[in-house]
């Protein structure tokens, strides 16, 4: 399993911790931020595909043109150039 640690730009969180292992999310969590929110994305991401995941999640908006799904989903793409 490989962990990946994402340190999102322009939003209330400050870090997001992402458990992968074949292209699959195992485990996902989020510090800071919308608490309730992101432990919901976390849990529904877990066990999907990081290229869907990234699918659903870029250019979601809150401010700053970003979110904190739009951060997760850039920091993911990453993995899969």
């Amino acid at each position: 399993m490989t962990r990946t640690i994402i340190t999102p730009q322009g939003t209330c969180s400050r870090k997001m911790i992402i458990d992968h292992e074949n292209g699959i999310i195992v485990h996902a969590e989020v510090e800071y931020g919308c608490k309730g929110n992101l432990q919901g994305i976390c849990r529904l991401i877990e066990g999907m595909e990081i290229s869907k995941v990234v699918d659903k999640l870029l250019g979601i908006q809150c401010r700053n043109g970003t979110s904190c799904p739009d951060q997760m989903a850039r920091g993911l793409k990453q993995l899969i150039k």
